[in-house]
């Protein structure tokens, strides 16, 4: 596939999706703001999002409940994301996309798991809410309403890792953290029970994926951000970060340039839980050892 058509199965831009929204009358809109400091992402969905847009509740519409065994955000039940999905709208064959004011962090979150169910036209808006504006959309206030869909979802379309999986990983793949460096190297911890990292894991923040306008970095540059990191087009590579959402937007810019790369859904927040898996800080490179 070209740079050109991996991009656009993965990310749409605010002039397409313009354009769609006139021409395409089965198109599902799905806001996803959320932010581990600001969670009530519908206050500002409220305010103003994009016409016929329907709220996702992050942690209730697309998380089990959390437990120390499970992480934070656990995959939830096929079931109870199907009835989600059904309650937005969506039928068989609908194309669906996914945009918040964070640049695809928390929408990439509903991006995976929709993929996960087994849909395949699912896109993100490219830089978001900010892009829409910046091409003169218009937003509306108040909430939404839909006839329910019938979508039928089946499991197990993206690929996972458990916990065992990407103790195993390094040496013969790569297993990336997609938090920020600081927490990855262990001189910060604001939510999870221990600092640090998993033992190989190398650091690939999310917010490298992203330009200044909050878009994705060009194939070519995601390219460079990853192959310094030690990721070619055919390395295994699985992702986690502090409780399996923004490992998601990892895992959309790597489809962007055609890897294809596994979620650690329990991340972070399941492995420090758990006293006998071991904990490195510092930092790694592939193929070294703590520095």
């Amino acid at each position: 596939m070209t740079e050109e058509t991996l991009r656009k199965g993965v990310l749409v831009d605010a002039e397409e999706l313009r354009a769609l929204l006139v021409e395409d009358a089965r198109l599902v809109l799905l806001d996803v703001r959320w932010s581990l400091a600001d969670p009530d992402g519908h206050r500002a969905y409220s305010l103003g999002h994009l016409p016929g847009a329907l709220f996702v509740d992050l942690d209730q519409d697309l998380a089990a409940a959390p437990s120390p065994e499970q992480g934070r955000h656990p995959l939830p039940d096929l079931e109870d994301l199907q009835a989600a999905a059904r309650r937005w709208g969506i039928d068989d064959g609908d194309p669906v996309v996914v945009y918040d004011d964070s640049g695809g962090t928390s929408a990439a979150r509903a991006w995976w798991l929709l993929r996960w169910g087994g849909l395949t036209d699912v896109r993100i808006l490219d830089g978001g809410l900010q892009a829409w504006i910046g091409q003169g959309g218009l937003l509306e206030d108040g909430d939404v309403q839909v006839p329910p869909g019938s979508v039928v979802l089946t499991p197990g379309n993206m690929p996972v890792a458990e916990a065992d999986d990407v103790a195993d990983l390094p040496g013969r793949g790569v297993l990336l953290d997609a938090r920020a460096d600081e927490r990855y190297r262990g001189e910060v911890e604001p939510v999870d029970s221990r600092a640090g990292h998993v033992p190989g894991a190398v650091s690939a923040p999310t917010t490298d994926n992203l330009r200044e306008d909050q878009t994705f970095k060009s194939g070519g540059e995601l390219n460079e951000v990853f192959s310094a990191v030690g990721i070619e087009k055919e390395t295994e590579v699985a992702v986690y970060c502090g409780s399996g959402v923004t490992a998601a937007h990892e895992i959309a810019a790597l489809e962007t340039i055609g890897v294809h790369a596994k979620l650690y859904p329990g991340s972070w927040s399941q492995w420090s839980a758990d006293e006998a898996r071991p904990v490195a800080t510092g930092i790694e490179r592939p193929g070294s050892s703590v520095t």
